[in-house]
């Protein structure tokens, strides 16, 4: 982001992606794989055959979750599209490209494709008339990876969005190709909160597990600067973590009709050699000295008097080194009604900023200082600032304020490409750190979708009286 009255400055490099060529989904592996703290206990074989499949955990994993999978839609496709769900004709398929035995496949895997192309990825099949046409298939190594990095929930994640695109297989796909992905996004994020509910019969989510799995959805974006036309485009972190929220909070009624042409995506295209240099991020003291300070300020005095029907007199905004002497604990991120000059004192720990700043981005930095920021506002509202209620109202209206930032509303500072992405990463990274805020009783996933519910609807969910 910038200010409205400077160019926008530098950034962290871009991550790349393999393109899968033949249908499906692309995404970049890291880390080692384990077998810790996977399941033992499969689905028998012989209900549900993926070819090519070992005994191994990972094959454990998708071959549970593809079971629940169909259990699922099959009971939940008649309700949601008015016809009954039809099993996928052509299978399962898992490959380790690295081992491939090419007797296990002689018509390839999914679409004929040869299996030992499928690295680094899975993908759903539709091409009629293709061998082996409506089916899943799978790089095991590659889930082995995302095991490794982000636990077992990531897999079945995969599993869960190659699914949905067979869902749209048999009721239409969404016009661009950003829309059909996070569309299956949220038709993974559908079934996944059916599993955390107890449901399925072999898959199991944890609801602590959903930090990770939101954490893993980073792997899984289009490289910031990607635009929303392009042949492939995937969707932004925030336009993936928000879908699969969507489908978790509302259901698969909310996938089905929420994703026609009018749908708001925040991916945005670098238009310059510029913007791909520096990535969208204003230096560190024009974020810190210029863009917190207008912005907010500008937000809030507009809010105040067109939303709120009350005047906004703004709080003292310092950077401190530690806590200030009115802070209740030793925490990053202050607001202290009884500091300042009359209005209350929000501070910022510089050397935490810094290390957001370089982490993640300048954005981050401004989401961390609009949480006390919104506590000020809430304390001029007459709400309490010091409980769990008020910081569920703070991150939502940090989500109204990052709005009205990447809908231009705001004359004090222009978006970047990537922006609203690294609101998500502060949250899940710092937003329950009692180092950081203090007295957080919320994990992640609820932080990630307080300022979701904000950024999409504005003031009225945010519990401040609108």
């Amino acid at each position: 982001m910038s200010s409205s009255a400077r160019d926008r400055g530098v950034l962290a490099a871009l991550l790349t992606l393999a393109v899968l060529v033949t249908s499906g989904c692309s995404y970049v592996v890291i880390g080692e794989a384990r077998s810790q703290g996977m399941p033992t206990e499969s689905v028998d074989d012989g209900t549900l055959t993926v070819v090519g499949a070992t005994d191994g955990p990972i094959d454990t994993l998708a071959r549970n979750a593809l079971a629940d999978l169909e259990t699922y839609w099959s009971a939940t496709f008649p309700d949601v599209y008015g016809q009954a769900f039809q099993p996928l004709t052509g299978g399962y398929f898992s490959v380790d490209p690295n081992d491939v035995d090419p007797s296990l496949y002689p018509e390839g895997i999914g679409c004929g494709t040869d299996p030992r192309e499928l690295e680094n990825n899975a993908f759903y099949c539709s091409a009629q008339g293709a061998p082996n046409s409506d089916s899943i298939s799978y790089d095991r190594a590659f889930l082995g990876e995302l095991a490794a990095e982000y636990g077992e929930v990531l897999p079945q994640l995969v599993m869960a969005h190659e699914f949905g695109h067979a869902v749209q297989g048999r009721v239409g796909y969404p016009e661009a190709s950003i829309a059909t992905e996070t569309q299956a996004d949220c038709l993974a994020g559908a079934w996944t909160a059916w599993v955390a509910e107890g449901n399925g019969d072999y898959a199991t989510i944890d609801t602590a597990d959903l930090d990770q799995l939101l954490r893993g959805y980073f792997l899984l974006r289009d490289p910031v600067g990607t635009g929303t036309g392009e042949q492939q485009a995937h969707g932004s972190y925030f336009d993936r973590v928000s879908a699969f929220q969507e489908g978790f909070d509302d259901g698969p009624t909310a996938c089905r009709d929420n994703y026609g042409p009018g749908r708001v995506f925040t991916q945005g295209e670098f238009t310059s050699d510029e913007d791909f240099a520096s990535g969208g991020n204003a230096p560190f003291t024009d974020t810190t000295e210029t863009i917190l300070p207008n912005s907010l300020s500008e937000f809030w005095g507009r809010a105040f008097t067109e939303v709120l029907d009350a005047e906004f007199t703004e709080p003292q905004l310092d950077s401190t080194s530690g806590a200030p002497d009115c802070a209740a604990d030793a925490v990053a991120l202050v607001y202290c009604a009884d500091g300042g000059d009359g209005a209350g004192l929000v501070a910022y720990d510089t050397g935490f900023a810094e290390q957001a700043y370089d982490e993640f981005g300048d954005y981050a930095v401004v989401t961390g200082v609009a949480i006390p920021y919104a506590l000020a506002a809430r304390e001029q509202l007459g709400l309490s600032t010091d409980d769990t209620e008020a910081l569920q109202s703070a991150v939502c209206l940090t989500g109204w304020y990052s709005a009205q930032v990447y809908n231009g509303e705001l004359e004090s500072v222009t978006i970047s490409p990537g922006d609203i992405d690294e609101s998500v990463q502060f949250l899940l990274t710092y937003g329950n750190d009692p180092d950081v805020l203090a007295d957080v009783e919320l994990t992640g996933f609820q932080l990630v979708d307080l300022f979701r519910a904000g950024f999409l609807n504005g003031a009225e969910p945010c519990d401040v009286g609108v």
